[in-house]
């Protein structure tokens, strides 16, 4: 059994240096939020919500047990609905910021930037969440699944630091969504001095050209449709030919073109964000042989802001983009690790901010890593993410961060994407449950 002193302070005593009590009722009374003096508290609710997430989002009567107190259900989950959604995603920005800045105080910072820049990772991913008319109707389901027979499945949208790993945001989005209608709200956070990593989904003129009108260098894989030729002084426009002008050459695959403004505005753009467009906008094409063994792509075409080819040699490009892979590795931290994948609210409010407090958990983890990385004299990536989880759900209020297991480099390391062992023998739902009902009730207790 564990003690309050142990998981609860544990808690309060992680969370206090990067989200004080005061700050967090701040973000409440910001948000519009008034509540009386009760024993179930904006803070006492988050703790105790943030607690329930950190054991993977564990059942509430299980609360009572890690808390070492009475937590009544009802009460509980009355208390997590007070929460205002505004409030949690406010804290989960400041947070990050607040846990990011002092990953870099404590020796990460000269290792968290890419030739003088901040780096940031955008991806898309998507969950699942209970079977409810409301959150049908929020986020929709795959078209594929009949009635009855499926979950509502959002679109998640996330954006990461590329070094210390951490959540700076997360969308929800309704299943169907395109990435770049939501990717221009990820833009404020950003500025001059950053890049923004992200794969061919997000390349595009309109987005590369918004992020250039705030400061922001970008660096994206080259969207599949979009014809490249490195061939000096060849021709564009029309059919079969780079829509973009030749300027000049900066090596071997690697050149500079002038993209020019479409005609038509794409579906995820509003009128004032296109009209704000230039016409053209100068852009780097990369174009470089991966080397690993056991690797389905074999050539890599990036599109990228960054034109000089001194600061931002070609070789360094390519290690820019080879980051990006590391959004696919926090996901299945978040996913299957601490158990992301199945969500339990059953409110499209409940759901964003169950997401966010997944997030906050998943950052103070992150800090974890930073501290240790920091004193073993590594990265925060090679870090192992499930050992400083278990660290975290065991340690004592105040106990320094113990040496960590550091995970190799294992260059060219491929496997096959299967499995071994059969996790699940019974049948798939291909009917709703009521005609299921009707059939057992028609055959005798036996399914046709």
């Amino acid at each position: 059994m564990v003690s309050v002193s142990r998981a609860l302070g544990r808690i309060k005593s992680d969370l206090e240096p990067y989200l004080p009590g005061e700050s967090v009722e701040a973000a409440c009374r910001g948000a519009g939020h008034r509540w009386r003096e009760r024993e179930l508290g904006p803070v006492a609710t988050l703790h105790l919500f943030v607690l329930q997430v950190l054991h993977f989002n564990t059942a509430i009567r299980h609360l009572r047990h890690l808390a070492g107190r009475p937590v009544n259900a009802a009460a509980y989950c009355k208390a997590r609905m007070r929460l205002p959604l505004g409030a949690l995603q406010a804290l989960l920005r400041s947070t990050s910021g607040a846990m990011r800045g002092a990953a870099a105080a404590g020796g990460e910072g000269a290792q968290g930037l890419w030739c003088g820049l901040r780096a940031f990772l955008v991806d898309g991913t998507g969950t699942i969440t209970p079977d409810t008319p409301a959150l049908r109707a929020e986020f929709g389901q795959p078209r594929s699944q009949k009635p009855g027979c499926g979950f509502p499945v959002p679109k998640l949208l996330a954006l990461f630091d590329a070094f210390s790993g951490m959540v700076v945001e997360l969308l929800a989005s309704p299943l169907y969504t395109q990435d770049l209608r939501d990717a221009w709200r990820l833009h404020p956070l950003l500025g001059p001095g950053d890049v923004l990593v992200g794969d061919r989904g997000f390349c595009s003129y309109g987005h590369l050209a918004l992020l250039h009108l705030r400061g922001v260098a970008a660096c994206f894989r080259m969207h599949q449709r979009v014809i490249v030729d490195f061939r000096p002084g060849r021709r564009h426009g029309g059919k079969g030919r780079p829509k973009g002008r030749f300027v000049r050459r900066l090596g071997r695959w690697d050149q500079l073109v002038e993209w020019v403004r479409p005609k038509a505005r794409p579906a995820w753009m509003t009128a004032e964000q296109f009209g704000s467009l230039p016409p053209t906008l100068p852009v780097r094409e990369v174009r470089y042989q991966l080397a690993e063994k056991g690797m389905r792509t074999r050539r890599v075409t990036v599109a990228t802001t960054l034109l000089d080819p001194k600061l931002y040699p070609k070789d360094k490009v390519a290690e820019l983009y080879g980051l990006r892979w590391r959004a696919e590795t926090h996901f299945a931290e978040l996913k299957t690790t601490l158990k992301m994948r199945k969500l339990k609210s059953r409110t499209a409010d409940g759901v964003r901010k169950e997401l966010a407090v997944y997030c906050l958990v998943f950052n103070l983890v992150r800090a974890v890593t930073a501290r240790a990385a920091a004193r073993q004299a590594t990265t925060p990536d090679r870090v192992g993410f499930l050992d400083a989880l278990r660290w975290l759900l065991t340690a004592e209020p105040g106990e320094p961060v113990p040496d960590l297991v550091v995970n190799p480099r294992r260059a060219g390391r491929h496997e096959p994407r299967v499995i071994k062992d059969l996790q699940d023998t019974f049948r798939k739902m291909v009917l709703s449950r009521a005609l299921m009902k009707k059939q057992l009730r028609k055959w005798g207790g036996r399914p046709k």
